[in-house]
């Protein structure tokens, strides 16, 4: 739904793969000018990536249902970036996203 509202998708995750048509890469790389991380891992495998989101430097991080994480929301608050409880989708859906 990102790609067809015209939003370009990286995906980062702990297996790579493919879903819809996107790689996910297992790889922490830096990429420039990320607007919204949207995470679909629960926060036991979150850790791993906490200074990778934060290096990141999005404007905001979306915890889906099932990935709120309120550590997490509070290290990405102090780096100045917003955070929100929301599902992406739902928000695709309604005009919030």
């Amino acid at each position: 739904m990102l790609r067809e509202a015209g939003h370009p998708v990286v995906a980062i995750g702990k297996s790579q793969g493919e879903v819809a048509g996107v790689s996910i890469q297992k790889e922490q790389m830096h990429y420039p000018d990320i607007d919204t991380v949207t995470l679909y891992i629960n926060p036991t495998f979150q850790k791993a990536y906490y200074d990778y989101l934060i290096q990141l430097k999005p404007q905001r991080i979306i915890f889906n249902p099932g990935t709120e994480n309120p550590e997490l929301a509070e290290l990405a608050q102090q780096a100045g970036i917003s955070t929100m409880d929301a599902c992406t989708l739902v928000m695709l859906r309604t005009g919030q996203y």
